[in-house]
């Protein structure tokens, strides 16, 4: 019997709902199934809370194309990519990580100093707190080889002092933003408590795959944490 004649009794009668739905959506490309399902008798409920369309759509820049993996490892081209504010142009040579505050021992370390350090690399799996649909198909996900530099490390070389509370990251992009009614420009940034920035898996990389950082996913370092949403 062709799949798509099943009806929805004769499928739990053959008690095979999962599998079948699992072949269903082997068979046709992500987006189609709801209209493959009714075509096999199956009721579709329609969503009642339906979000509309994603307001920041033009900061998303890459997507995730399932149809197209054949690893686990996610190749860059086809690694997800969204951004707050602009993707600027950094010089190797010219970029620097300074860690300053509450700390006894403010460093300023260039790539070089910072690729000098005990490499660490491991797979991690990055998501979008986004990504849940509006039309994007689940495309906001993926998993990479990253290899960089354990961020505890540094922050003991540092010194955190017994006060700090929580460590700041900024990076290079930076846009604008309405305040109280006031626009400022600022940098983008986040932070975390000073035990979730002291994790043993905390990453500043330098790698993805491999190879140099591309440029949209934070050339030539970017942070990476577990557990966090695209961090």
């Amino acid at each position: 019997m062709n799949r798509l004649e099943l009806s929805r009794r004769t499928l739990l009668k053959q008690g095979g709902v999962a599998l079948t739905g699992w072949a269903l959506l082997n068979t046709v490309k992500i987006g189609t199934a709801p209209a493959v399902l009714a075509q096999a008798g199956v009721d579709i409920l329609p969503w009642l809370d339906q979000p509309g369309e994603n307001p920041t759509g033009g900061r998303v820049t890459n997507l995730l194309e399932w149809q197209e993996l054949d690893s686990w490892v996610t190749p860059p081209e086809n690694f997800f990519s969204v951004r707050h504010y602009n993707l600027p142009e950094i010089s190797a040579d010219a970029w620097q990580l300074e860690i300053g505050g509450l700390v006894d021992n403010p460093m300023t370390l260039t790539l070089a100093d910072l690729q000098s350090w005990p490499r660490l690399e491991l797979d991690f799996t990055l998501e979008c707190a986004g990504n849940h649909g509006f039309g994007w198909n689940w495309g906001l996900l993926g998993n990479a080889r990253w290899a960089g530099v354990p961020l505890a490390p540094l922050l003991r070389e540092a010194g955190l002092k017994d006060d700090a509370i929580e460590v700041a990251f900024y990076g290079t992009d930076a846009g604008e933003e309405t305040v109280r009614e006031q626009t400022i420009t600022q940098n983008f940034a986040r932070s975390m408590s000073v035990d979730d920035a002291t994790g043993p898996y905390n990453l500043l990389c330098y790698e993805m795959n491999g190879e140099p950082l591309p440029a949209r996913h934070g050339y030539p370092v970017r942070l990476i944490v577990p557990g966090w949403y695209g961090v």
